[in-house]
């Protein structure tokens, strides 16, 4: 047995819990914040998450060099040094660099890969399932597909997951498609797969998602406050709808507050404001972003004090 496969062997088998996709630090366009890294890691880990997710939407991994995604890839799995396990996004145009970015990921000490479709080229259902086919005995390590539509374009289909599921090392899935008809659907798929994880991406359907069976969710607010999420996520298992009532509406004031300041890329642009106004790393996006102007981190700092976010 490998290293690598050793390592995949430690995934819990469903992974259950509070997965962070983390943000990638930045200072310019093609260099890593390093000490924001750091920060940022050391802050996520204080609560009782199960996993981090690097190179993902959130971790704006398709924007970045190969370079760059391996400098992200080894330096958190250094500082991270096995407490959690580390998976990393590899989604990619191109089937070989998808797998090259893998190899790197065990090859640095990661646990496990997250892997979207390919966009640009508009690809039917049993060309996803050939293609997840043809990559996964390349990978070196478990992979979770994830399901993109708004940014993809495509998405896996209840019927492909459940194809899918029967690949080994296809370990679960994570949805970020925000349409609880479609989650419930794949729920139906494999009900015969409790080992199959089932994880949402909008931390507004984290809640809903737990109680009707999946195996929670991987939320970018947990950036912010992780130990939010982690409680959310216990109340659902337990079933305390009161304590889960009061969890949601601090979710959702994070999403009203943070995610909803200026008119485009909102989200990223506004969760980059607010861990800058944090103190813990630069709010550096890669191109063709740009970071909130004046006004907005006004709005943005504004809201990180009454929201209780400021360490």
């Amino acid at each position: 047995m490998t290293d690598a496969s050793k390592k995949s062997a430690a995934l819990a088998r469903p992974l259950t819990g509070i997965v962070v996709p983390m943000i990638t630090p930045l200072i310019n366009n093609d260099t890593l914040d390093n000490e924001g890294l750091e920060r940022l890691i050391e802050h996520i880990l204080k609560a009782d998450v199960k996993a981090l997710f690097i190179l993902g939407t959130t971790g704006e991994g398709p924007s970045l060099s190969y370079s760059l995604r391996h400098q992200v890839i080894e330096r958190t799995c250094r500082q991270v040094a096995e407490r959690v396990p580390v998976l990393v996004g590899i989604t990619d145009t191109s089937f070989t660099e998808s797998i090259n970015v893998a190899r790197k990921a065990a090859d640095l000490g990661a646990q496990g890969l997250v892997l979207a479709h390919p966009c640009y080229f508009p690809a039917a259902q049993c060309e996803i399932v050939d293609y997840v086919t043809d990559m996964a005995p390349k990978l070196p390590l478990d992979v979770f597909l994830y399901n993109m539509p708004s940014h993809t374009k495509l998405t896996f289909s209840p019927e492909t997951v459940r194809k899918a599921a029967q690949i080994k090392g296809v370990v679960g899935l994570k949805d970020s498609s925000a349409n609880m008809f479609y989650l419930h659907k794949v729920q139906v798929e494999l009900r015969d797969r409790p080992d199959f994880t089932l994880l949402v991406g909008p931390e507004e359907l984290l809640a809903e998602t737990v109680l009707t069976g999946g195996h929670g969710g991987v939320n970018g607010g947990a950036n912010m406050k992780p130990q939010l999420y982690v409680d959310l996520y216990n109340a659902a298992k337990a079933r305390d709808f009161t304590k889960i009532q009061s969890l949601h509406d601090q979710v959702m004031d994070i999403s009203s507050k943070i995610y909803s300041v200026g008119a485009h890329s909102s989200y990223l642009r506004g969760l980059k404001c607010a861990l800058s106004c944090m103190g813990i790393c630069s709010d550096a996006l890669a191109q063709p972003f740009r970071p909130f102007g004046p006004e907005e981190r006004k709005i943005i700092a504004k809201n990180v004090e009454q929201l209780g976010l400021k360490q």
